[in-house]
């Protein structure tokens, strides 16, 4: 008896194959610096620990049955009308554990086996596995780097097929650091309105923002709210990888197969987790200070890998990564990921990880400490030299 077909053909995920390895080389004394996870260096802020703590001891250690304690979901409805220009209310907000449930959900909701799903490439390692285990078929656009990876009404028109129900945005982008402009929503928006599609916006890194610009979320655009999900959560403008806390903001009329499939598979987020949520929502001042670090990080990063010879990297405007141009004698980014591990002791995600339009790049996360980074950029140079 043969096992699920689609889960066996679908290969695990880059990054998370990467950091493992890295940790099983430290284990044997190795000296690794290794930049492919996407996970702060930093603790949660100390009153979001507390709240949780003060929560567990005050005995919130049931189940938490449903979408979100009510709090929260008020909490974050609050946070979407006044920060992300979403009009929405509490009913339309569920908790997940982990933004990439999140997404999962959302997904699995929306699309019917055999739908076609769009996605941007360069994209983040986990859309395309999520659409197929959702039993769609991945439909992927090529950005391109020599245009700076722009979308473009024409772009859209091209790659779009019959049958294709959904579009996935990630802007913040992972991996090239890029936000979305006017031009771009526009774009995005006219589109939708004449296909008749719906979007998932991946919003998870919207509070990793540099150089005093703002993302765009597009499901503050009017015309086509009602047919966008908006999927974010408190693992990286927070810190809080471990605790495991998404949540997504769906339409009014696509809550019902939301809910259901929430119920029937997560039944619930731990509550005192979601306690440490709501405190974790107004940590505003840490969450700039620790940007504020990210933003020092960037810019002595990327200055230093733009004065190696080969190497080219765009400053990003948001998220906390190197997307990183690298000439290696006709090596493809495979390649090169492990000629640096093996000369440079540094571990970086291949560019072709993250789809079509990365195939010359590799992608470093600058959430280390400067002096990891500095040392990184010291055994790149080495080696590529």
């Amino acid at each position: 008896m043969s096992l699920n077909e689609v889960l066996q053909s679908i290969p695990p995920s880059a990054s998370l194959n990467l950091m493992a390895k890295v940790r099983d080389l430290k284990e044997k004394g190795e000296d690794i610096i290794g930049l492919a996870g996407g996970e702060p260096d930093f603790d949660t802020p100390d009153k979001i620990r507390f709240r949780g703590m003060q929560s567990i001891a005050e005995g919130n250690t049931h189940y938490a049955v449903g979408i979100g304690v009510l709090p929260l979901r008020e909490r974050i409805a609050q946070k979407l009308r006044e920060e992300n220009g979403i009009e929405c209310e509490a009913s339309q907000i569920v908790v997940t554990p982990g933004g990439k449930y999140a997404i999962y959900l959302a997904v699995r909701a929306l699309i019917n086996s055999g739908e076609k799903v769009m996605i941007l490439n360069p994209a983040w390692v986990s859309y395309a596995p999520i659409v197929q285990a959702a039993g769609g078929i991945p439909v992927h656009v090529t950005l391109k780097y020599e245009e700076n990876y722009i979308i473009t009404e024409e772009l859209l028109e091209n790659a779009y097929v019959e049958g294709t129900k959904l579009l996935i945005l990630n802007y913040p982008n992972n991996p090239t650091g890029k936000i979305l402009s006017e031009s771009e929503a526009d774009a995005i928006e006219a589109f939708v309105k004449r296909h008749s599609l719906y979007i998932i916006s991946d919003e998870v890194y919207e509070r990793i923002v540099y150089d005093g610009k703002k993302t765009i979320s597009v499901g503050s655009r009017k015309e086509i709210a009602d047919r966008v999900i908006t999927v974010n959560g408190f693992s990286k403008s927070v810190a809080m990888t471990g605790w495991r806390l998404g949540y997504l903001c769906a339409p009014k009329d696509t809550m019902k197969p939301v809910s259901i499939l929430h119920s029937h598979t997560v039944t619930g987020v731990c509550t005192f987790i979601q306690d440490a949520a709501i405190v974790a929502l107004d940590c505003t001042d840490e969450i700039k200070a620790m940007r504020k670090i990210y933003e020092e990080r960037r810019n002595a990063f990327i200055g230093a890998l733009n004065r190696i010879p080969g190497v080219t990297a765009e400053y990003p405007e948001g998220a906390f990564y190197a997307w990183v141009k690298m000439e290696m004698d006709g090596m493809d980014s495979f390649q090169m990921a492990e000629y640096l591990l093996e000369k440079a002791g540094v571990v970086g995600v291949p560019g072709a990880s993250y789809g079509s339009g990365g195939e010359n790049c590799l992608r470093f996360s600058f959430a280390n400490s400067m002096d990891e980074l500095m040392e990184a950029v010291k055994r790149i140079d080495a080696a590529m030299r």
